[in-house]
């Protein structure tokens, strides 16, 4: 049998993961706009596969790699499918440790559209 305190406890750690959960997906920590179909999977492409490097937050540096917000769709495609650059282009950094992802050729287009929702 659960006591008393125990079911408020679980109730308060529900109810504070429901609210993490609606937040984190609805709304943009810089803009507060709600993110389009699209930018939310870029999100979580995002999420999965850029943050070991770059910040979570996209206009900040992250540990490797540097800020990426509001990076050109021609940038985004270079680096992630060829770990190249579209011609003209002068690199923030010359490390060349990114690897390249072709695994998310088709995810590139929401990857730029979550970018796009940071301010530079």
């Amino acid at each position: 049998m659960i006591s008393k305190n125990s079911k408020k406890i679980l109730a308060i750690v529900g109810a504070a993961c429901l609210l993490s959960l609606f937040s984190s997906c609805q709304k943009n920590s810089t803009t507060e706009a709600p993110l389009s179909p699209l930018e939310a999977r870029g999100k979580g492409v995002f999420m999965s596969n850029c943050i070991a490097c770059h910040n979570p937050n996209p206009s900040l540096d992250g540990s490797i790699g540097p800020a990426i917000a509001g990076s050109s769709l021609e940038l985004i495609t270079a680096r992630v499918l060829t770990r190249g650059y579209p011609p003209g282009y002068k690199p923030k950094r010359t490390s060349g440790v990114m690897p390249d992802f072709p695994q998310l050729k088709n995810d590139i287009p929401a990857i730029h559209a979550y970018l796009a929702t940071f301010k530079k």
